[in-house]
């Protein structure tokens, strides 16, 4: 008996999973996989196939859910990857009781009309769209995909289905950082051939009035080089006698903010500039001493460009900065009578800690590591600038200086838009769209909303993520990323998934239409291109 092969069917599966609160960081989040076990054990095959449906360790308690389904005549895999975890509902305010209920919510939201923007209005009184937190983002797309398994099964096509889904996609993607690891040793065991990586994360828009529906070929990189910078400490009344973090970080930021430097355009889409995503002083009380601590994260996008090349352009940053404030300090000692207190330097976290064995020893640079990372109630990028902080402070001859290192996450870019079966798969889908539902499909190269996609068909150079893993102080301990299990995974890329709007804000809603009735028929259709590309034996 089918239990999701309707559109109505498989709208009441998502309003379930969405039910099912699993906000990042949270008890829900842990819960997710067990309840969704459970769900797909209602497909007969695993009960005959129990080996193949695993969750997998993803860390603080979670789990990933990976399901297999295979077919005697097929040589060919298919990977269908979605997440399960979602961002928060503070900004639902009084509505939150509601953000996990779409029938409620919209009910509430009826009665509070004055609230939502004028678009808003009009797709609540339309009636076509979902509404709720984690419809867009993105269990519409795990609906699907647990719908196109068991359509598979049920009519037997010969693919291979690896249904792949993850925790922590809106933090740090440790749940596809280790499901990159069994995908890689299934590869191996049951000898797996990874044909693609379909991803079902929802059309993002590109403006608020952008309603056209994409395919993207490729997911957008994101990397975080950041700073922690080092003044020397003065009395208030004494400000020439030192020189404050204030200083260096905000001459950093102004050269980092939206700088066309790490700007790229590729197949004519343009990442976007730089931002600072965190800037602060690092003293835990005020005093009148000048602040001698401080620190940033700065988000960069990449499409090309691997961690090696955002690094040295972050380092000419930096000197570019550090040459504005010899020049600037020295002119303002030469007004005012002082010395100057010498030039700033710059250096990266992996020549910070060889100077730090040079002279404390191996021994005591593991011991301050170690320390760092047993803090309790600090995420990787509190504890890699604590423990830049615990080493650079032991050396005040190195002040002033900024010390560049990288934070995570990191999310490398992945592209397959010149891959021939993804252009096949892109042209069917346009075709099919036209003609069913009229319905134009344009392709994107890059999926802007960052995705999973990034852990796999890992093609950048040893030199690229070598400079990442020597200037994350966190790597290996508390944040890794499974670079070699990567490579293994060689297959195109492509994300079909649902239209819908405002992802991550409380009138986060899913287009009915698209996600249950259109864009199955696109998944099964990039699916039957795929078998039709493969050998049957």
């Amino acid at each position: 008996m089918a239990l999701w092969q309707t559109p109505h069917h498989l709208q009441d599966l998502l309003e379930e999973l969405v039910g099912w609160d699993s906000r990042s960081t949270t008890a829900g989040e842990q819960e997710f996989s067990k309840k969704l076990a459970t769900q797909l054990k209602k497909l007969s095959y695993f009960h005959t196939n129990s080996e193949n449906l695993v969750l997998g360790d993803a860390g603080e308690g979670r789990q990933f859910v990976a399901a297999l389904t295979t077919h005697p005549k097929a040589k060919k895999t298919i990977v269908l990857i979605s997440h399960f975890d979602t961002v928060g509902i503070e900004e639902y305010g009084e509505l939150a009781p509601y953000a996990s209920s779409p029938s409620e919510l919209a009910e509430a939201f009826h009665a509070h009309k004055e609230s939502l923007s004028e678009v808003a209005r009009e797709d609540l009184e339309s009636g076509d769209y979902l509404w709720g937190r984690g419809t867009m983002d993105m269990k519409a797309g795990l609906a699907i995909h647990m719908a196109t398994v068991e359509k598979a099964l049920l009519e037997e096509w010969p693919i291979n289905l690896v249904l792949l889904t993850v925790p922590d996609e809106e933090v740090n993607s440790a749940g596809m950082r280790a499901a990159v690891k069994l995908l890689a040793e299934w590869k191996e065991e049951k000898k797996l051939d990874y044909a693609l990586f379909l991803n079902g994360e929802p059309v993002f828009s590109m403006n608020p009035t952008d309603t056209e529906y994409k395919v993207y070929s490729g997911s957008i990189g994101k990397i975080m080089p950041s700073a922690l910078f080092y003044g020397k400490e003065t009395h208030v009344g004494e400000p020439l006698s030192g020189m404050t973090s204030s200083l260096l970080a905000s001459m950093m930021t102004r050269r980092m903010e939206m700088n066309p430097l790490f700007e790229e355009v590729v197949y004519g889409e343009v990442t976007p500039l730089p931002v600072t995503l965190h800037q602060k002083d690092l003293r835990e009380s005020y005093s009148t001493q000048t602040p001698f601590l401080s620190s940033a994260l700065y988000n960069v996008f990449t499409m090309k460009q691997s961690a090696a090349d955002v690094f040295n352009e972050f380092e000419e940053v930096a000197k570019l900065a550090a040459n504005e404030i010899d020049e600037w300090y020295t002119k303002v000692c030469e007004r005012q009578g002082g010395s100057p207190l010498g030039k700033v330097q710059v250096l990266r976290y992996e020549a910070l800690e060889n100077y730090a064995v040079e002279r404390l020893g191996e021994d005591v640079v593991n011991a301050i590591k170690k320390k760092c990372m047993s803090l309790n109630g600090h995420d990787d990028r509190e504890i890699a600038l604590q423990l830049t902080k615990e080493l650079l402070t032991r050396f005040p001859e190195l002040a002033p200086a900024i010390v560049l290192l990288f934070t995570p996450p990191y999310y490398p870019a992945v592209n397959s838009s010149e891959d021939e079966l993804v252009k096949a798969c892109i042209s069917r889908i346009q075709t099919l769209a036209k003609n069913q539902f009229d319905l134009t499909v344009h392709q994107v190269h890059y999926f802007n909303g960052i995705s999973d996609l990034s852990y796999v068909n890992y093609e950048g150079d040893s030199t690229g993520w070598e400079i990442y893993e020597a200037n994350t102080p966190v790597w290996d301990v508390t944040y890794s990323i499974p670079f070699k299990e990567m490579e293994q995974l060689q297959a195109p890329v492509l994300n079909v998934g649902p239209f819908g709007k405002d992802a991550h804000k409380r009138t986060e809603r899913l287009h009915i239409q698209s996600a249950f009735v259109e864009t199955p028929v696109f998944v099964e259709q990039v699916i039957r291109t795929v078998m039709e590309s493969a050998e049957v034996i």
